[in-house]
């Protein structure tokens, strides 16, 4: 198996790792929680939106953010990785978290478009080309197609990093203020 598609393969794992250790590096403070949740949940929704179109492995989709991005899933994905650097403060974390980004989307996206391109052949050329206009792959947005789509997991996860971020600010804060003795 080429090394594109091991680590395409192994990014979930692989994540959970990283986020053990972004935690642990992390420097979360009240201002950098309020500062990248916002952006981290912003990643999310548009997650959210284009999970929602998405028909996975059976057509190639054209709506909602289909029609600008041709990977919203990792865009999204993207946007809530900055969103959780910033909210993490930590120069070490960020640099953490975009290299796992830029490492396992891009091996994502190279192994999804092969597969693709495989499967669709000329309907995906016609897409990516971007005259795919209102193609069979044009739907519009469904809650239910997101829960298909697995979705709320992406939502659990970036819930409970807010939380752990949320939780480490808490108790850094409250450490400090024990340790200062007031």
């Amino acid at each position: 198996m080429p090394i594109v598609e091991r680590v395409a393969r192994w990014r979930v794992p692989l994540g959970f790792l990283f986020g053990a250790a972004v935690l642990w590096l992390a420097r979360p403070t009240g201002t950098t929680l309020a500062a990248g949740a916002p952006v981290a949940l912003a990643g999310e929704a548009l997650r959210v939106w284009a999970a929602g179109h998405l028909n996975k492995s059976r057509e190639v989709t054209s709506s909602g953010p289909y029609r600008w991005f041709a990977h919203p899933l990792y865009v999204g994905s993207s946007i809530m990785g900055l969103g959780l650097a910033i909210a993490a403060g930590s120069v070490t974390v960020a640099l953490m978290i975009g290299l796992y980004l830029v490492v396992t989307v891009t091996a994502a996206i190279k192994s999804e478009e092969a597969y693709l391109r495989r499967t669709f052949g000329e309907r995906y050329e016609t897409y990516r080309r971007g005259a795919g206009g209102a193609a069979p792959g044009s739907r519009r947005f469904s809650i239910a197609q997101a829960r298909a789509n697995h979705e709320q997991r992406a939502i659990a996860g970036v819930g409970a990093a807010l939380l752990l971020l949320i939780l480490k600010a808490t108790y850094n804060g409250l450490f400090w203020r024990v340790a200062a003795g007031r």
